[in-house]
């Protein structure tokens, strides 16, 4: 894997692209998004095909690093690592946490989906995750029947773990401030934000208001 740039700090809004969007338009809505100060991008895509999706990687893996943020790849390792990304987010079913740190050495990032299990959270950063996500917080229109995780779940793991707690699921402008409150250092959103992904004004301010809420933080 290509040298590792110097990353942001892991806390604030954390964007992940919807399906359905590509091309022209994915990179004019994540730009105005990065303008308006998301430094943490997931790019999750299960409609395109293989060629598309190395060349939206490759492309918003540039965008970002031209802005000083940081992408990272869902479930695929081997495109991250092509890449030159930031690192990669695995799911219970995307393979090992401890092979995939092997694999993109030490200062990569990698995360990890642990649902609403603090033992399996405990069990992702044995296995070197950078950190780890919880949800859904909400009911979530993207997994509709994942099961719910509770505020005292991320008050759990802001006592009990060194890495940063990621919350997903459902969150909105006007339900995040809670979660970030019992130990949230980086919120997941898809729908909340790409409601318009033409209007690239209000990208803009929604990525800023979202990293407002993370000002007075410690």
């Amino acid at each position: 894997m290509p040298e590792v740039q110097a990353l942001p700090p892991l806390r604030g809004l954390y964007a992940i692209t919807p399906d359905g969007l590509a091309g022209s338009a994915l990179m004019q809505a994540v730009e105005a998004l990065l303008s308006g100060g998301c430094r943490w991008l997931q790019y999750r895509d299960k409609c395109s095909g293989p060629e598309q999706l190395r060349r939206q990687a490759a492309d918003l893996n540039e965008l970002c690093r031209a802005h000083g943020a940081a992408l990272i790849i869902n479930d695929d390792l081997e495109l991250a690592l092509e890449i030159g990304a930031a690192g990669v987010h695995l799911g219970r079913e995307d393979g090992a946490l401890a092979a995939a740190r092997r694999q993109l050495g030490p200062e990569a990032v990698l995360g990890a989906s642990c649902y609403q299990d603090f033992q399996l959270a405990r069990q992702a950063q044995a296995a070197g995750a950078s950190y780890v996500a919880f949800g859904a917080v909400h009911p979530s229109a993207t997994k509709p029947q994942a099961a719910r995780a509770s505020l005292e779940l991320f008050r759990q793991a802001a006592a009990g773990l060194p890495l940063p707690a990621c919350a997903i699921g459902g969150i909105t402008l006007a339900n995040a401030a809670p979660v970030i409150a019992a130990g949230a250092r980086l919120v997941a959103v898809i729908a909340d934000l790409f409601q318009d992904p033409g209007d690239l004004a209000a990208l803009r301010s929604r990525a800023a208001a979202y990293q407002r809420l993370f000002e007075d933080l410690p």
